[in-house]
């Protein structure tokens, strides 16, 4: 709790496996520093105390020897051709004996150049990146992950293993020279001193630890998958009793018109509250007091916590906390403030009241009136208390999502795709492993030796044999729920409140017929950079060392099966370096806004005019958008506009642009340049998306890129009925003559045979083609894409 680490550095279970424990005495150790420490006034004329020279002061704190102050040889360099410079460390520690060459990195800061602060060096052909940034170029060229950047200020801990995010952990000196600051001496004397580094054993020297560390951050997206999932089931249960309060009435029409919104719906409300979770660990909402006391999520969760513990039997019977959450949906939205603090308008689907309006409690596709009161739904304070335990605590440890990657955070929410929500018919309740619920009523209604047989046909899974025999003898609903006891799911079970059956009516949620068969596969990021890299690399190198600013935003790359979106992500971030070098070796540096760094913005046009992506589940592409949002985000400015290139349909079945009209038969001679004058409408309302500049309002956007799909609507819809009318017959000469009753109907004008075959081949074959030419005309007016990344 002293320290904020940015990304992750070192976990306490990794420490705990290498007995590694903070000293409680550091008298001795904080004297030493305060001898090589002396007072300066700063910029604010504050006075504070500053480190004096490094090496001495690692001799005396930490035990090092001359030796392990090397002089860097000239193989730990790594020159920056695009910049005419090379970067070098200032020391280099050895290995110990039977380890690698070098151990860490050091590199020196004067006081006058900060560690975060980027355009500091004089030379403006230099690279005008953040000394952080330099030195973790170094680390990742080099392969020594390990690093420490010193300052008068303070001593960072840098841990940027190549192809994985890099972590830092700084340790500020005036504090450390404070009563208060002796935790952190003990730390810092704890992860570098000279036993540490050389004379442990080596599962307990500090390389080890940081490798533990992102070996345990895996297992945590993997256990803390399994508890988001649990938080999806306590948010639908939250639904069903708010829906009951009304008679009723919340979800009749949406669950009628629209089964699906309800889990779009509730998947949102999460993906909102990892989004706020993540900005708010990483200090990118508002700061100031009146935003921390009545709007965060995390203030929320202390206030909830607070009252969890002092009136845990009522806390069912408690309401507020889901007004709040509205609340600040809507500001997150619309933008908004108080006094001298503001949020930005963020835009965007992710927090559109007029998205899922059941979650406002108001009716199905209505929108909301600008002084439209709402009745909000009465989903219990202790529902959204459970919620933000199952995301913010793992085996009582906060989960810090500072020190998890964007890729960790979409492989968590990947687990909750393809599921469907339904409504129980009789008692049901789910079973490990897929969490597939099953009607008992049904299962008894079964004759006694075909109830094991109908199990594994509907529930996904068989009984051993003595379950098998009491669920043959059983003869009642809850004698069967005995019987097959310890199969049942956790997300239906609980210590405290027992066995959670489904009552009849209730919603429950059900993995559907695509998850079971096929599941979605998360790729960590020690595979998305070198495949990444291996692709995106030839291209560049086809236009030279120093390719132009507009040769890489001209570059289409697509992922046609995103998932989470972590291939597009670090495409994103591979060619924001790339653009941020070709600004330096050109220099056409653009304007940056104050919010942001030239890294950040250069990734926020990539992900706007180069990245493409589709995917068959229309949550996955939600997830992906929450991605890349994520990976681009900027504290004062909306969320990177990607609805155009973010699309949702089956990659694999659709038509070009020839193959639809000349589907027409005589009738394509007319349709053509209709359909071609159309499609060069899209393009250009595409193009002005493409090449929009930072603070072009989200509205506008968002009316172009209707535009441009409106342009196309009727090829997509003519497209869509082609393609049913092949899905839809098993003969040829069936096919053929749907195609012909098509063609004969739109030629005549009348829509209803085109309407009628979009509806058949979405509620009965349930496809979304994707037609690429009409979807992402201005790729293919091109000649397609230049780089197909993915898994």
């Amino acid at each position: 709790g002293f320290l904020q680490p940015v990304g992750l550095v070192v976990s306490p279970t990794a420490l705990k496996n290498a007995q590694a424990r903070v000293a409680r005495q550091v008298t001795r150790e904080q004297e030493t520093l305060l001898r090589h420490t002396h007072e300066a006034i700063d910029e604010n004329r504050n006075v504070k105390r500053r480190l004096n020279r490094f090496a001495e002061f690692a001799k005396e704190f930490w035990g090092w020897e001359d030796a392990d102050l090397a002089t860097p040889p000239d193989t730990l360099s790594t020159a920056l051709q695009e910049y005419g410079e090379i970067l070098r460390p200032s020391f280099a520690v050895p290995g110990a004996k039977g380890e690698a060459a070098w151990q860490l990195l050091i590199q020196e800061l004067p006081a006058s150049i900060a560690m975060d602060q980027g355009g500091q060096t004089a030379d403006e052909r230099s690279w005008q990146a953040t000394p952080q940034a330099r030195f973790e170029r170094l680390l990742r060229d080099t392969s020594v992950p390990i690093g420490l950047l010193i300052h008068p200020d303070a001593i960072r801990l840098v841990f940027a293993p190549r192809g994985e995010t890099a972590g830092h952990l700084t340790f500020p000196v005036h504090a450390m020279c404070e009563t208060a600051g002796r935790p952190i001496v003990a730390a810092l004397h704890l992860l570098l001193d000279a036993q540490r580094l050389f004379a442990l054993p080596k599962e307990q020297r500090l390389p080890a630890i940081l490798q533990a560390s992102r070996k345990y951050q895996n297992e945590v997206s993997i256990q803390l998958a399994g508890q988001v999932l649990r938080a999806l089931n306590e948010l639908c249960r939250g639904f069903n009793d708010a829906n009951r309060a009304t008679k009723g009435e919340l979800l009749a029409r949406t669950l009628h018109e629209a089964p699906e919104d309800v889990y779009g719906g509730l998947l949102t409300t999460l993906m909102r509250l990892v989004f706020l979770l993540y900005a708010e660990d990483r200090n990118l909402m508002a700061s100031d007091e009146t935003y921390q006391r009545c709007y965060a999520l995390i203030g929320l969760h202390d206030k909830l916590r607070e009252d969890a513990a002092a009136y845990p039997d009522t806390m069912d019977q408690r309401f507020g906390a889901w007004a709040q959450l509205l609340t600040l949906s809507r500001l997150v939205h619309d933008g908004g403030g108080h006094g001298h603090w503001r949020l930005p308008a963020r835009r965007g689907r992710l927090f559109d009241p007029d998205c899922y309006p059941f979650l406002e409690g108001r009716e199905y596709r209505s929108r909301r009136g600008r002084d439209e009161k709402i009745v909000p739904p009465k989903v219990s304070d202790g529902v959204l208390y459970r919620v933000l335990e199952d995301l913010l605590y793992l085996d009582g440890e906060r989960i810090s999502y500072r020190a998890l990657d964007v890729e960790q955070i979409g492989s968590v929410y990947e687990a909750m795709m393809g599921f469907e929500v339904k409504q129980a018919e009789g008692p049901n309740i789910g079973f490990k492993p897929d969490h597939v619920v099953v009607n008992l009523r049904t299962l008894l209604e079964q004759p006694p030796g075909d109830r094991k047989k109908w199990l594994k046909e509907n529930g996904g899974w068989e009984p051993a044999e003595k379950a098998a025999q009491a669920l043959k003898v059983a003869d009642s609903t809850d004698a069967i729920l005995g019987a097959l006891n310890t199969r049942v799911s956790p997300l239906y079970s609980d210590r405290e409140r027992g066995t959670l059956a489904i009552a009849p009516g209730d919603m429950f949620l059900q993995p559907t017929e695509e998850r079971r068969r096929s599941g979605s596969h998360y790729t960590p990021r020690s595979l998305t950079e070198p495949i990444v890299r291996t692709t995106l690399d030839p291209v560049l190198q086809q236009w030279g060392e120093n390719p132009t600013p507009e040769q890489i935003l001209d570059l289409k790359v697509c992922d046609p099966a995103m998932g989470s979106g972590a291939f597009l992500v670090e495409a994103c971030r591979y060619l924001g370096d790339a653009l941020v070098k070709a600004w330096a070796a050109h220099k056409t540096t653009p304007d940056i806004p104050a919010d942001q760094d030239p890294l950040l913005h250069a990734r926020r046009i990539i992900a706007q005019r180069c990245l493409y992506g589709v995917d068959k589940n229309p949550f996955a592409v939600d997830l992906a958008k929450l991605s890349l949002w994520l990976a681009t985000f900027a504290k004062d400015h909306p969320l990177t506009f990607l609805d155009h290139s973010f699309r949702n349909g089956d990659s694999l079945v659709g038509l070009g642009f020839n193959q639809i009209v000349d589907a027409l038969g005589d009738g394509s001679t007319l349709f053509r340049p209709l359909a071609e004058a159309r499609v060069k409408r899209a393009i250009e309302a595409r193009r002005s998306i493409l090449n929009s500049v930072e603070d072009t309002p989200y509205d506008l956007l968002e009316t172009k890129f209707e535009l441009a799909r409106q342009s196309v609507g009727t090829l997509r819809d003519l497209g869509d009925a082609i393609v049913a009318a092949f899905f839809l017959e098993e003969k040829t000469k069936d096919r053929a003559r749907r195609r012909s009753e098509l063609a004969d109907a739109f030629d005549s004008e009348k829509f209803e045979v085109v309407a009628d075959a979009v509806y058949a081949l979405r509620t009965k074959c349930r496809l979304i083609p994707f037609h690429w030419q009409t979807e992402f005309p201005e790729v293919f007016e091109n000649g397609g894409f230049d780089s197909m990344v993915g898994n």
